[in-house]
């Protein structure tokens, strides 16, 4: 099916822009979420039309995502969870959960915005872009950790998920040394 673009979509084509998508791609995305029309005759006069509205609306838009993502830019995040001593999290942070995050910084995101590809399930600073507008982006770090305390001592860069490593030989001695004891009592 060949539609005319509204607005720029990634991978796809500015705006104006005549393409040639996957039926079920312009049906179920791009129409219902007015990313584009039908490239038909009509709609192309339409589109002409009201092609100075568009850019006008697009660069409106795009204006207010920059100045959004200079104050965004650089922002530090942080999302506190339950986790072992491994610093694995017994659950996991989400699209969701980041964009409440930032929603409680004082800055409007939707969890749309948020480009990450798995949850995460680590304890830790994280980058994490966001897709304020198809043209910009900004990056920010989700701090993750189980308490504000452990929060600060992350962000200072300090590792919080190294375990004491025990060699073989202490672990030798260690056993040795305990049955020793338990024969001695016998």
């Amino acid at each position: 099916m060949q539609v005319i673009l509204l607005e720029r979509v990634a991978k796809l084509g500015q705006m104006g822009e005549v393409v040639r998508v996957k039926d079920g791609y312009a049906r179920n995305y791009l129409l219902p979420k007015g990313k584009a029309l039908r490239a038909s005759e009509a709609n192309k006069k339409h589109f002409e039309s009201q092609r100075a509205q568009l850019e006008a609306r697009n660069l409106e838009l795009k204006n207010e995502a920059q100045s959004v993502a200079e104050k965004l830019n650089g922002q530090s995040f942080v999302v506190l969870r339950q986790a072992g001593e491994t610093g694995q999290l017994y659950g996991s942070v989400s699209t969701r959960d980041i964009a409440d995050a930032i929603t409680a910084g004082g800055f409007s995101v939707s969890r749309n915005q948020v480009a990450i590809f798995s949850p995460i399930k680590t304890l830790g600073l994280h980058e994490i872009p966001i897709h304020l507008h198809p043209e910009v982006d900004a990056k920010i770090t989700i701090n993750v950790a189980r308490s504000a305390a452990e929060a600060e001592r992350q962000a200072k860069g300090e590792e919080l998920t190294t375990r004491e490593e025990t060699s073989m030989d202490d672990l030798g001695l260690e056993v040795g040394a305990a049955l020793a004891e338990a024969g001695g009592e016998l």
